[in-house]
């Protein structure tokens, strides 16, 4: 199938590795020029075969503007934003200091209110504008110890159902892909980095396994497609089957 992404011009945030990386790496797959940030400098530099990199935090208030203006420099306009940013801390509310609270909340929902406040203008300009946004099943289905990732990818998915209404008449999709039990770093971290402790989450899920970063790309990069043009406001889970409530 043609997802009509050829040439289309992306940005993905947090593109280093994981879920961000596997996005990126799925849209230049599919044809697409694309732009990634990432933290790291190091990590940023291994292109992957993008057209542009740029080391940025976009935790930190000016750095999603200069993000934006330095892809559209390298891309000469925009027709897609991934916005990732990785995971805030673990942590109970009872545990978690006041001051993380503040870190997230610039981590998780200030960057992307910025990110697409820097980029709206170019994506109006786009026939095929599309703003997909890496959230949780946490949004749906609050997860034990991450009280921080529960709260406040909350506000990104209200942020993302408020453009879908607003921008729905300029033809921009907005969207949400939620992942659950999907083999990246941050899970391996929660298991303890350990096969055994994989195993153990693997066999929670009604597939008995995890899933790829791979098979969660694919679900948004559909996303981006022209195919996609009638679907907005939507949170789109990538768990396989871990929820099946009827809501």
């Amino acid at each position: 199938m043609d997802l009509g992404l050829t040439g289309r011009r992306a940005l993905v945030t947090a593109a280093s590795k994981g879920l961000g990386r596997a996005c990126a790496e799925t849209l230049i797959a599919e044809g697409a020029r694309v732009f990634i940030a990432s933290r790291d400098p190091e990590a940023a530099a291994d292109a992957i075969g993008a057209a542009g990199w740029s080391a940025r935090d976009v935790s930190k208030p000016d750095d999603p503007q200069a993000l934006v203006d330095e892809a559209i420099d390298r891309l000469g306009g925009l027709d897609v934003l991934i916005v990732n940013a990785g995971g805030p801390p673990f942590g109970t509310f009872q545990d978690l200091p006041l001051e993380a609270w503040e870190d997230a909340f610039q981590l998780t929902l200030m960057s992307a209110v910025r990110l697409v406040h820097a980029a709206l203008p170019h994506l109006k300009r786009s026939e095929q504008g599309r703003i997909v946004f890496i959230t949780s099943i946490s949004v749906r289905q609050p997860i034990g110890s991450l009280a921080l990732s529960n709260s406040l990818r909350g506000g990104v998915t209200g942020l993302a159902k408020t453009l879908a209404l607003e921008l729905a008449g300029d033809g921009i999709t907005v969207n949400c892909v939620a992942p659950d039990g999907i083999l990246t770093d941050r899970v391996r971290h929660l298991t303890g980095d350990s096969a055994e402790g994989v195993k153990v989450l693997a066999d929670r899920k009604p597939m008995r396994r995890l899933g790829t970063p791979e098979e969660f790309a694919a679900a948004c990069v559909f996303l981006c497609s022209r195919q996609a043009a009638y679907i907005t406001g939507q949170t789109v889970g990538v768990d396989g089957g871990t929820l099946l409530g009827v809501h």
